[in-house]
């Protein structure tokens, strides 16, 4: 009987708490997304020099500042002005999509990328089940999927390029163009009107799924992330940091040198046994990608080394 009261006691006050007084408390903050753990979620010492890039991708209603312009120009070169600039991506979005497609974060939903850079270490490593498995994946560059499945995966959701690096794409894939230079911003406009892109003819893409990169992206990896080591990041370093910021959970694979020291790609012989990473901060970069998965911001796989 004592017991039986007891638990009417216990009841009733939980009632009364939740009914009375728990309206006066503030409810916990909702999660920004449904992964045992979200990007940017850390509010650690660590991440809190690195915050998400408030607008990553260009588009018709977000366009670069001149002062931001300046610094990209000044970056890598660019000896035409603003107003060229301006116009070149006037013409680029009556062509291409006026916004790039990035779904938001959503407290019931985990949005897992893979990001697959073009590292040697990625031979024998048999990472297709755990690359596949991503929502998104991320190649870059001249990276490819045929003869290399087992290591490499087949899923290709988005592909990293620039001019000179420039792959055919097939109709269901994401284009996403890094701009070092304002002739990039008119090579994708020409490219995907005409088939021509300079060296290179028939190139195909839909230009239904483009998205170009905001030129101030650059500026903001090599101040923020390296601390203005080396000329300029690296297409796979930057890559990386997009991911962090347009993903929920990012997986990166095929990053960093050999078992040999060797900056080498897995699809190809290295001619150059002592090809290193030019003007890319290569080694802090890596450095970089170790202590993000030191803090748990990626999952970060080795592979063959």
């Amino acid at each position: 009987m004592n017991i039986l009261l007891f638990l009417l006691v216990v009841t009733g006050s939980a009632l009364f708490w939740r009914a009375d007084i728990s309206p006066y408390f503030t409810p916990l903050a909702q999660r920004p997304c449904a992964c045992d753990r979200c990007v940017f979620e850390d509010d650690s010492l660590f991440m809190q020099g690195f915050g998400k890039f408030a607008e990553p991708f260009l588009s018709v209603n977000h366009n670069l500042s001149e002062d931001n312009f300046n610094r990209w120009k000044n970056l890598l070169g660019e000896r035409r002005n603003f107003s060229a600039y301006r116009e070149t991506v006037k013409r680029m979005f009556q062509l291409v999509p006026a916004r790039a497609h990035v779904e938001a974060s959503s407290p019931d939903r985990c949005r897992t990328c893979a990001v697959v850079g073009n590292s040697g270490n990625l031979m024998k490593s048999n990472y297709r089940p755990l690359i596949d498995s991503q929502d998104v994946v991320i190649r870059m560059n001249r990276g490819r999927t045929k003869g290399f499945e087992a290591d490499v995966g087949t899923k290709t959701t988005h592909h990293v390029m620039y001019p000179e690096s420039a792959v055919g794409l097939d109709n269901t894939t994401r284009l996403v163009l890094f701009p070092f230079k304002i002739k990039d911003l008119h090579w994708v406009t020409k490219a995907l009107s005409t088939g021509f892109s300079g060296r290179k003819s028939n190139f195909k893409a839909n230009k239904d799924l483009v998205m170009v990169l905001n030129p101030a992206f650059i500026k903001y990896v090599h101040d923020e992330w390296l601390q203005k080591k080396g000329s300029y990041p690296s297409t796979g370093f930057m890559t990386l940091v997009l991911a962090l910021n347009i993903c929920d959970e990012v997986h990166v694979f095929g990053y960093g040198a050999d078992s040999d020291g060797n900056w080498s790609h897995y699809f190809e012989k290295l001619k150059n046994k002592k090809l290193k990473t030019g003007a890319h901060p290569g080694g802090e970069e890596y450095k970089m990608i170790l202590e993000l998965a030191k803090h748990q911001i990626l999952k970060f796989y080795t592979g063959w080394r």
